[in-house]
């Protein structure tokens, strides 16, 4: 239980009018600079060339996947800063247990993304347990489906890969944005070309925040540097080095929970109020600085070599005052309550501090990719091996009583004695060797083969002995390959039908501890998913119909768990998700319109616990669904006035009692942006309100470290931006 959901917080400037009048200065400065007019151009959603997608540079539209590509000019519209604001966006992007303060975590399918193993920087893998900006972020690349094609080990569901701003040409941004009550952004864009013939290229990113959300009591702040130098020495070589610095600090919200047997109305609670505003709470700091080089080579006009290396390095202090169930200070154990609050509100306050966490991850890749023919069959080619390294280091932490509070916010409790538990340390190296091939059979078939190999290895080793004087060290190695077909037809030069089978891995191990019988046991868990997938995609229109299944390994304990040897770690069955995708996106005169939808049946099966076999998991609701649309008056130039709604139907609470769920929600958001020009200065002017009608409801229940959490959706919030380029 080592870590909690919570979003960061900083400390903010002392006086944000300051800061606002200090962006209104570099906007005026901005605007005298101008010389000449810069056509603003907006990129489509879906038709660039994935990353991390595979196939050479057939853009997503055209392979047997389903893949978003995401861009600022969409996050901007919809306010969205941070990797949580996802799930506004697509169907089948869901909340996993998203809380102010916090790192984000998402799910895809229904299937919770390991923060450790479903994440990528540029295609290569990163730590998502961080607080992840995207003020330098091109795109945003969300793979859905298995990701074994992918990943060596990572869930199944999908993998989110963020795409860093390149150098492109002379560039001039500034941008100041204010959110409800108080939040107020100012970051800035600058690129530059160099060189006689243009072979260097500068980009800068620069972003400070005051955070003041709605939730009360929760001000923080956080900040970006960032740099990428692009240098071209030859006309087929590209060398590529990119640097980015965050930093964040802010308290974090805990989550509500059942009232005993009881589901509380949404309408009861406030969704401002926040259960980690206690006196000696202290804020979360996340940071980390991520540095990459990558070589590029044309070795001929259809072959290219690219070597790329990564390291990223996170800080954090993990703290909070963790509401958790209703336990006896004295004796640490609980007599009813254990997994909610009780009937009347009240709570065991737990405080939690893990100081000084240390997360070093570090990626090498090459990749060779190219074209050629044999006979009529015509190949596209990517081979390669990865080499990534993780190391995890953690003092002692503190997870101790502190005392009661209740839901209401009316009592202050003393902090906790502190005493040290044990953190776990841990190592973990990887070596992944893969091919991918993406075969054309004349102009209408295609068939695409991926194999991919990995060699894992794994170390962990507690920081503190437990009571009989053990560390906890585990090691294990496994090595798995994991395949991926897919075939397609084109039914017509825009549209094609496709049918795919792929497997996933994850790696899980028996803790060492002295209840388990096979402590230190090593468990590979497989998925396999298969696809069915209709796709059309133009300039104009955007279209796809998906049937999926998925089937994944789940681990669990069996046993009383209660005394030495009584537990045993073991595969349990699987998590089945079986479900039907629907997008719809295009525009049609004044008009456009972007629609998902997601019908998901997602079941437990063969597990040897009683009442958990033919379950709903919890916190996955059965239907989804996000409709945007978007008018553009005849009256005034370049004015787009949008409309977005969501609604999502109930979700399961608890994984053992199908009946108690909280109720479907739906909610309006509204946006206006609006482009024009000053003194040779683009400006772009948006404003949006978020919940319109100030719907309360319990936005999800994340049933987490064997508790049940409420999360509310946050309140009618009003939000502005302007951004000005030259």
């Amino acid at each position: 239980m080592a870590h909690h959901t919570h979003l960061l917080r900083l400390r903010a400037p002392r006086h944000a009018a300051r800061t606002a009048g200090t962006l209104a200065a570099l906007l005026v400065a901005t605007g005298a600079l101008a010389q000449e007019t810069q056509t603003i151009t907006v990129t489509g959603r879906t038709l660039a060339p994935g990353t991390f997608v595979g196939f050479g540079d057939q853009a997503a539209a055209r392979t047997p996947l389903q893949a978003l590509t995401l861009e600022p000019e969409l996050l901007h519209d919809q306010g969205i800063t941070q990797l949580s604001g996802l799930t506004r966006l697509d169907a089948s992007i869901g909340d996993a247990y998203n809380a102010e303060g916090y790192w984000s975590m998402l799910s895809i399918r229904g299937y919770t993304l390991d923060n450790r193993f479903n994440y990528r920087r540029d295609g290569l893998p990163i730590n998502a347990e961080t607080a992840i900006a995207l003020d330098n972020k091109e795109r945003i690349e969300v793979l859905e489906g298995t990701s074994g094609i992918q990943a060596g080990t990572s869930a199944p569901g999908g993998l989110v890969n963020l795409v860093v701003k390149r150098p492109a040409g002379t560039l001039r941004e500034v941008r100041l944005e204010w959110r409800e009550p108080g939040s107020l952004l100012v970051a800035a864009d600058l690129g530059e070309t160099l060189g006689t013939q243009g072979e260097f290229g500068l980009r800068i990113n620069l972003a400070a925040e005051h955070l003041d959300p709605m939730v009360r009591n929760t001000r923080g702040r956080r900040t970006l540097g960032a740099l990428a130098v692009d240098w071209k020495p030859a006309p087929a070589t590209l060398l590529q080095f990119e640097i980015e610095d965050s930093r964040q600090r802010q308290p974090s919200v805990v989550g509500y929970s059942m009232l005993g047997d009881r589901l509380p109305s949404a309408a009861s609670l406030d969704p401002r109020h926040n259960l980690n505003d206690q006196p000696w709470r202290q804020d979360v700091i996340l940071a980390g600085t991520t540095a990459s080089l990558r070589w590029q080579q044309r070795l001929t006009p259809d072959w290219r070599l690219v070597v790329h290396a990564m390291r990223q390095r996170l800080r954090s202090d993990d703290r909070t005052a963790f509401a958790y169930g209703v336990y006896d200070p004295a004796t640490y154990e609980c007599a009813q309550w254990c997994d909610r609050f009780a009937p009347d509100g009240t709570f065991t306050y737990w405080q939690f501090v893990s100081d000084g966490e240390r997360r070093r991850s570090d990626a090498l890749q090459a990749l060779l990719s190219g074209r050629l023919s044999t006979g009529a069959v015509s190949h596209a080619l990517e081979a390669g091996v990865l080499r990534s390294t993780y190391r995890g280091r953690f003092n002692d932490l503190i997870f101790d009583i502190a005392g009661t509070g209740n839901i209401y916010g009316t009592l202050d409790t003393p902090p906790a004695p502190g005493y040290p538990d044990a953190n776990t340390d841990r190592d973990e190296r990887s070596t992944e060797w893969f091919v991918r091939d993406a075969m054309q059979f004349g102009a209408r078939w295609q068939l695409w083969a991926g194999l991919r190999h990995v060699s894992l290895e794994r170390r962990s080793i507690r920081t503190r002995p437990d009571a009989d004087g053990s560390l906890g060290a585990s090691a294990y190695t496994h090595d798995a390959t994991v395949p991926w077909l897919a075939l397609a037809v084109q039914l017509a030069p825009k549209t094609m039908l496709y049918g795919s089978w792929g497997r996933g891995l994850e790696a899980d191990v028996a803790p060492s501890l002295g209840r388990y019988a096979n402590a230190g046991e090593s468990l590979a868990l497989q998925s396999r998913q298969l696809e069915l997938g209709l796709k059309h995609g133009d300039e104009a229109l955007e279209a796809s119909l998906t049937l999926f299944d998925i089937d994944r390994g789940v681990a669990a304990d069996l046993g009383s768990c209660d005394g030495p040897a009584t537990c045993r770690h073991v595969a349990d069955g699987s998590a089945r998700h079986r479900g039907v995708e629907a997008t719809w996106q295009g525009r049609a005169g004044r008009w456009g319109w972007q629609t998902s939808a997601m019908w998901l049946d997602a079941r437990r099966r063969g597990s040897a616990q009683a009442g958990i076999d033919g379950s709903r998991p919890t916190n996955v609701p059965a239907a989804t669904l996000r409709l945007g649309g978007a008018y553009h008056p005849a009256a005034v130039s370049d004015l787009a006035l949008q409309a977005a709604w969501l609604a999502e139907s109930n979700r399961v609470v608890l994984p053992y009692d199908q009946s108690v769920r909280i109720p479907g929600w739906s909610r309006l958001d509204l946006d206006a942006r609006w482009r024009t020009r000053w003194a040779g200065t683009a400006l772009t002017w948006r404003v949006g309100v978020d919940n319109v009608f100030d719907r309360r409801a319990w936005k999800e229940s994340p049933y987490q470290f064997g508790h049940v959490y409420l999360y509310p959706l946050a309140p009618r919030t009003w939000r502005a931006s302007v951004a000005a380029r030259i």
